[in-house]
């Protein structure tokens, strides 16, 4: 998947759920002025498509490629098949589902209450969770539009983070290189979304641990 590349619009309708392994993906909401913003991002812990097995099959928002990967893609009818099974895989979509809804009430939360730099730092951070390098390929203006902020506002955040020799910045690409200064910046939120994640997928994770060893 390409850096861009738009997965579902608005109210269309859904026909294949996506799960990101080395891919990123921004959930958007676009306004009618044609502004949008971030609502949470989904990387190799998650799914993009809980319509699909929620009933929906449409939904309000956007689903754009922030960071080129790679992803398993599965049809609507073979996943919904699996969900209404109400096996293993239910009781993981349906906590994962609840996970993202926590980060996504969060970033809510986050955008009225906290500053610019703050949910700079909290976006890196999630964003880092995900990506196998410390180093994204991202603009400032696409942040800007993931913030819901004006693009002056990431510039001088950015600014504050490299002066304190956290990240380093150049045209198209941040590279962090203090990730334990971007904790002490950030706010509660990232603490928050990640704790609820670990809370609800440490079995998934630790099972992935279990099959890493045993085929090393």
């Amino acid at each position: 998947m390409l850096l861009g590349d738009m997965l579902y619009e608005p109210g269309g309708q859904l026909r294949h759920a996506y799960f990101p392994t080395s891919a990123i993906v921004s959930l958007h909401y676009v306004m009618e002025s044609g502004a949008s913003a971030e609502s949470a991002g989904v990387g190799n812990e998650g799914v993009v498509g809980i319509a699909l097995f929620m009933g929906g099959d449409t939904t309000p928002s956007s689903a754009i490629v922030q960071t080129a990967g790679h992803a398993y893609r599965i049809e609507s009818r073979a996943l919904k098949q699996e969900f209404n099974r109400a096996g293993l895989m239910q009781r993981l979509l349906l906590r994962y589902t609840q996970a993202l809804i926590t980060q996504m009430t969060q970033t809510a939360a986050c955008t009225r209450h906290h500053t610019v730099e703050q949910q700079l730092c909290r976006w890196l951070l999630l964003t880092l969770d995900r990506a196998p390098t410390r180093e994204l390929v991202i603009t400032q203006e696409l942040i800007a539009g993931m913030l819901g902020v004006r693009r002056e506002g990431i510039t001088q955040a950015a600014g504050n983070l490299q002066d304190a020799g956290f990240i380093r910045y150049r045209r198209g690409h941040i590279a962090v290189i203090d990730r334990s200064g971007l904790e002490k910046r950030t706010c509660e939120c990232y603490a928050v979304v990640k704790k609820e994640m670990e809370r609800l997928l440490s079995d998934v994770q630790y099972r992935q641990g279990i099959t890493a060893v045993t085929a090393a």
